[in-house]
């Protein structure tokens, strides 16, 4: 039991790192961006969000794939890996095809959220270079699938904290300039993506071709013609799992722009919330990382039991940590918002957003571990549904009402507190949907057995 639990803590851990790794990416242009102009910073505001928008989700797709090689591991099949390996590579380039036309092509989605036209072109131009880094991450994130679900994430841990030591100075150099580099401005912090995206995914090709441990797994036979029945079975698992990412982002994207409406103070201590919210819920997207590839290796051993096992320890740890930072945010919530801001009225207003941004994270620190555990038992689109009720029928169209017309008995509160009251609601409701479904699966899946 103890064995089960600390392999899941020691993964999940390591997730951990390389997590917030790629999380201090966007602080790093946040903080360059905000030093060279506060159009600059306007901008990359607007285009990160897009370029959010479309990588997440097609991240979503890609990372839905963990089970299957978890299961092939599991099961003493590691000649089955490599090949199929080869056949995702055919929906990492679909999956590329569509962001790289997203982001090359932006007009539409920056008319309907009404860009100022002053800041379109450098937008545009900040996304175009994106585009060409987005191949590369997506491969990336293919690698680091690959490696989490045969319960080995080190590597791609230390090539993200050693990719993290290159792009601040890039960032910096292409930004501003020098050493006869004229100052590119928000534009230069994609070209250091760039770079560095590309700069790890070579840094990853050279460890699968001179690592002994994947030798194995015969990743570099050569690359059969699409298998499109099996590519079907990688989006049936995917495409749902990305379309849930897209629902999330795209929900939390909204609530800042139906906030943004009440004031500068009030998005101003929504940022705050949401920037807390963000650190903390790397914790249980990591747990539910390393989690879902325990349980699909025992599937694939064909132990039930030490799947359900598995599923036990990660929960109770996804659990345990959830409460202690929730009663962290409470405790805590003004000495946190003080070191965001120094204006009384924001930090007043933060801190008060903390209690229910505290309710929230347990919410959606379970939800998120049942996700990833029901995609073991391939189980993906019962969630999708979920979520497009919850959280954009429950938590948007119930955060806009709460706020600005009144629900119910309730009056119209004119405050965040609205949105993350209504938030918190949709994914508590969330999270005993998916805890039920998945206690249901595991005892249908059992009574079979």
């Amino acid at each position: 039991m103890r064995s089960e639990r600390a392999l899941i803590a020691r993964h999940a851990g390591t997730v951990l790192v390389g997590q917030l790794a790629v999380m201090a990416f966007g602080v790093t242009d946040t903080i360059i961006a905000g030093r060279y102009s506060e159009h600059a910073l306007a901008a990359l505001s607007v285009g990160a969000a897009v370029f959010v928008s479309v990588y997440v989700s097609l991240m979503g797709v890609l990372q839905a794939l963990l089970p299957v090689w978890a299961e092939l591991h599991g099961g003493g099949r590691g000649g089955e890996v490599g090949r199929s390996v080869r056949q995702s590579l055919y929906l990492a380039a679909i999956a590329i095809v569509i962001g790289m036309a997203i982001l090359l092509l932006p007009g539409s989605v920056l008319r309907w959220t009404q860009v100022p036209a002053e800041m379109l072109g450098e937008v545009e131009a900040y996304l175009a270079v994106l585009a060409f880094a987005l191949a590369p991450a997506l491969l990336f994130r293919l690698f680091s699938t690959l490696n989490q679900s045969l319960g080995r994430p080190q590597l791609v841990t230390w090539l993200q904290l050693g990719s993290l030591g290159v792009k601040l100075p890039l960032s910096i150099w292409f930004t501003f300039g020098g050493a006869g580099l004229p100052a590119m401005g928000l534009v230069g912090c994609g070209w250091a993506t760039l770079c560095v995206n590309w700069t790890m995914l070579g840094c990853a090709v050279w460890l699968l071709r001179n690592r002994p441990f994947y030798g194995d797994y015969g990743l570099w036979k050569r690359i059969e013609a699409p298998d499109w029945q099996q590519i079907r079975k990688f989006a049936r698992l995917g495409v749902p799992g990305g379309l849930a990412v897209l629902v999330e982002v795209t929900s939390f994207t909204l609530m800042a722009l139906f906030i943004a409406r009440l004031g500068t103070a009030a998005a101003a201590a929504h940022q705050i919330a949401s920037n807390l919210l963000a650190v903390a819920y790397m914790t249980p997207l990591s747990l539910g990382i390393a989690t879902s590839a325990r349980v699909s290796f025992w599937l694939g051993a064909g132990d039930e039991a030490k799947a359900r096992l598995a599923c036990r320890k990660g929960f109770g740890l996804t659990a345990l940590c959830a409460l202690v930072y929730a009663a962290a945010m409470v405790v805590l919530r003004d000495e946190l918002a003080n070191v965001y801001s120094d204006n009384p009225a924001v930090i007043a207003m933060a801190a008060s957003l903390l209690l229910a941004v505290a309710a929230y994270h347990v919410a959606d620190a379970v939800q998120t571990f049942c996700v990833f555990v029901l995609r073991c038992y391939r189980v993906t689109l019962a969630p999708l549904v979920i979520y497009c009720t919850m959280l954009w029928g429950v938590g948007l169209g119930g955060s806009y009402l709460l706020a600005y017309r009144g629900l119910g008995p309730w009056e119209a509160m004119q405050s965040p507190l609205a949105f993350w009251i209504m938030s918190a609601a949709a994914l508590a409701l969330t999270a005993l949907l998916f805890g039920a479904l998945l206690r249901w699966t595991m005892r249908r899946r059992a009574k079979r057995k």
